[in-house]
């Protein structure tokens, strides 16, 4: 497990079909859906998450809900990548990081800093795995019911 999963917020929304569907209707609902997502896998592994999606403004922004994953929205000047690259060039050396993009060229680059990298796939599988260790977890402890006849 990284200590750290950067995720390219655009780059996963364009590639599960799910999600770009749903982009096109509503591009705020597939943002939602994905930040649910890997704050559930947060959660259900101690792994740390940052995501980053493209502009939403005209300064570089950053939000982060208590116990939450941090999200941060490249400025107007900046995109994605640029945060992306930056923070695995910063943090790279001294964490265990792994980004999640489909973007080749940003998967060297990280690559290049130190950092691991995953495509949007791999990234599913994980969450899909974590979710269903979850409810493995929560099926094992649930209180076993009374079998008695009355």
């Amino acid at each position: 497990m990284p200590e750290y999963l950067i995720v390219d917020g655009h780059s996963v929304i364009f590639g599960w079909p799910e999600l770009r569907a749903m982009h096109d209707r509503r591009r705020e609902a597939a943002r939602e859906v994905l930040v649910r997502r890997l704050t559930n896998y947060q959660d259900q592994t101690g792994t740390r998450v940052v995501v980053v999606f493209d502009g939403r403004g005209s300064r570089l922004s950053e939000t982060t809900e208590e116990a939450g994953i941090q999200i941060f929205y490249s400025s107007t000047n900046t995109t994605a990548d640029d945060i992306i690259e930056r923070l695995a060039a910063k943090y790279a050396s001294k964490r265990s990081i792994t980004v999640a993009t489909s973007d080749s060229m940003e998967r060297q680059t990280v690559f290049t800093f130190g950092a691991d990298s995953i495509s949007v796939d791999t990234l599913r599988d994980w969450l899909d795995r974590a979710e269903k260790d979850f409810a493995r977890t929560l099926r094992h402890h649930a209180p076993k019911k009374d079998r008695r006849l009355r």
